[in-house]
This record gives C-alpha cells, structure tokens and sequence, in this order.
C-alpha cells in the first residue's frame, strides 16, 4: 500500500495467489499432447488468466458492488478451471495427484476470494 492508503491490485493476496496459479498451470500444460493446443490446453489457460484478470478489473471499478460483481465472474472462472483440470484427469493428461494439488490451490484460491467478497459487501454503501 502507498502512502496515500490506496492499495494496487498487485497488492490484493487473491490476486497474487491466482497469478501464482495461472503461471503454475500454464507450466502444467505444457506436458499436455499437441492435438490439445486449441482445445483444453487454450480453455484451461483462458479460465485460469480470467481469475486474476477479473479481480483486477473489478478492483479499477468505482463502487464496491461492481467490484463485487466481478470477484464473482473471478469465481465462476475459478470454478472452470477445475473442471477443465478434472477433463484433463479424465484424460490421464494429469495424474489423480496432480489433481489434488491443484484442487487444494484452486479451494484455497476460493477461501480467500469468499473472504474478499464478504469484506467488500461489509463497507459502507458509495454515496
């Protein structure tokens, strides 16, 4: 935080901990086979760089509703990437391993998300 109390998203821990997964999973699919590049490889990178591009937006948003608002787009994407590492499960891209490592990320991911959600709905009403 700067000196004049205006936090950068950069600054956010949701947001450092969904880039940290975003950077992790594009590693990951790397192992994934060629025929995947446009298909799961390119949706699981899309959904995984939504979260953190969702929270970074909501945060340049004026009001703590809009705001909010896209912290819960950043879920729903949250919530796809899961399920596009469980395709790649089912696929045996990943390991069942792999895939509970990356779950804990994602729920943890989640905690902190809910957390900042509910901090937000908690402040004064703009205006």
């Amino acid at each position: 935080m700067n000196e004049t109390g205006y936090q950068n998203f950069e600054d956010l821990i949701v947001w450092q901990k969904s880039r940290d997964l975003k950077n992790e999973i594009f590693q990951l699919v790397k192992s994934f086979p060629p025929e995947e590049k446009y298909r799961l490889i390119d949706q699981v990178i899309r959904s995984s760089r939504s979260i953190n591009s969702q929270i970074a937006e909501g945060h340049g948003k004026r009001t703590n509703k809009d705001k909010i608002k896209y912290c819960m787009q950043a879920r729903g994407s949250l919530s796809e990437t899961l399920n596009h590492l469980i395709d790649a499960s089912d696929c045996s891209y990943i390991s069942a391993e792999q895939l509970k490592y990356f779950r804990s990320k994602l729920d943890e991911l989640e905690r902190i998300l809910n957390g900042y959600i509910k901090y937000l709905k908690s402040l004064p009403p703009e205006g």
